[in-house]
């Protein structure tokens, strides 16, 4: 479905719906998530299947697929098979998830991906590198025989050196332990290697650095099957922004002002496919002991819509149509998420500050917490059932219209 004007006939099936709720605003095709942390099962008091869908479609996403770094991981057919049967009961949109690489990503022996590939999105030891090269040759020959994507988190352990933030000026000037690029970019140069040998479908989650750009920009020059996400949060912060709060710790880190314009210049040119939030919840207490202390992550599925629109699209660094694309168009395809019945509806000209009272999710935690933005989520649509309805959108009943 093409981005349009809102009219009456998307409504043809929710006759109590008064389709004047949504004068002057766009209809989306649903937004599709490839990176996300729903904590369940293992982690609930973080985030559950149900509030995390419910909190991606108040952010107009469709289709989400959650990270397999739980407890049990989903890293044979029982424990997916856990995952799976939450999923079904709870799940409000469309939840793909991960299957694991190695066994309780522990980076050693090779999940039991034969098992999981007809469940699973694709495989991935996300928050966690696979430090074995040998061991990662193998997951890519397994995923290729599959016919499945191996998504990675690259990070080389060596070079972490304790590091919590980025190694650049901030973390210099503030006494804080950096984080070099260069563990981000050199496992994703070794896994495009592996590429070239193995054919695999690969993608590389949340990259963050210039180098991780253009290593990626040439592999795709070569013909090499790479796609690549990044995340809002690179795009809009750079660790000059950052303040002494574990709402600016993620990882990877915000990185320095050249970072964030190669990524800018890779969603340019096609080299940057998709944009993910690798939304990540954590409990109050785990996000509020500065950022030497604070768990990683952030929350970002209720608001990567209005920030992209309103720094991007209003900004003037990319059209709105290049905006759906890297948010729902792209993901859906290379992952394979049927999303044809899936809409979303954006008020563009709405304008509020963000508040994390508003979130549905169990995650506080953002960045981009009192932010003032463009676009208000009216409804969302998955699989032709209404998933998200905001207070604004009337019934025919309040307005006296016939059904």
């Amino acid at each position: 479905m093409n981005c349009g004007a809102a009219n009456g006939g998307l409504f043809g099936a929710f006759p109590d719906i008064a389709s004047d709720s949504f004068d002057n605003c766009i209809a989306f095709p649903g937004f599709v998530d490839v990176h996300v942390h729903l904590r369940e099962p293992g982690f609930s008091y973080k985030e559950t299947i149900k509030t995390g869908t419910l909190a991606a479609a108040h952010g107009g996403y469709t289709a989400v697929c959650p990270m397999p770094n739980l407890d049990p991981v989903p890293d044979c057919m029982a424990s997916l098979r856990a995952q799976l049967d939450i999923i079904e009961r709870d799940a409000c949109i469309r939840t793909v998830p991960y299957g694991a690489i190695t066994v309780n990503e522990g980076g050693r022996e090779l999940a039991d991906m034969a098992a999981m590939a007809p469940y699973v999105a694709g495989f991935s030891d996300d928050g966690r590198g696979v430090q074995s090269d040998e061991l990662m040759l193998r997951a890519m020959l397994e995923a290729k025989r599959l016919g499945r994507i191996i998504a990675a988190h690259c990070e080389d352990n060596s070079l972490l050196r304790g590091g919590y933030i980025h190694d650049g000026e901030y973390a210099r000037s503030h006494g804080h332990r950096g984080i070099c690029s260069e563990s981000e970019w050199r496992q994703i140069e070794r896994d495009l290697g592996l590429v070239r040998k193995t054919g695999c479908k690969y993608h590389v989650c949340h990259i963050s650095t210039a180098e991780s750009v253009e290593l990626i920009r040439s592999a795709k020059r070569e013909g090499v099957d790479v796609s690549c996400e990044t995340a809002p949060h690179y795009l809009v912060f750079t660790d000059a922004d950052i303040l002494e709060d574990g709402r600016f710790k993620m990882n990877p880190p915000l990185r320095a002002r050249r970072d964030r314009e190669a990524l800018l210049a890779g969603i340019a040119d096609g080299t940057i496919d998709m944009i993910a939030t690798d939304h990540a919840p954590h409990s109050k207490e785990e996000k509020s002991k500065g950022l030497e202390k604070s768990a990683f992550g952030i929350v970002g599925l209720e608001t990567a819509f209005p920030v992209l629109y309103t720094t991007l699209v209003r900004g003037g660094v990319i059209t709105l149509e290049k905006l759906v694309e890297l948010m729902s168009v792209n993901p859906a395809r290379r992952f394979g998420i049927d999303i044809e019945d899936d809409f979303t509806v954006f008020d563009l000209e709405r304008i509020y500050r963000i508040d994390d009272h508003d979130f549905l999710s169990m995650g506080k935690s953002s960045p981009f917490v009192g932010m003032q933005v463009f676009g208000k989520c009216l409804l969302t649509v998955c699989a032709g059932k209404i998933v998200w309805q905001d207070g604004s959108v009337r019934s025919n009943a309040e307005t006296g219209s016939a059904k």
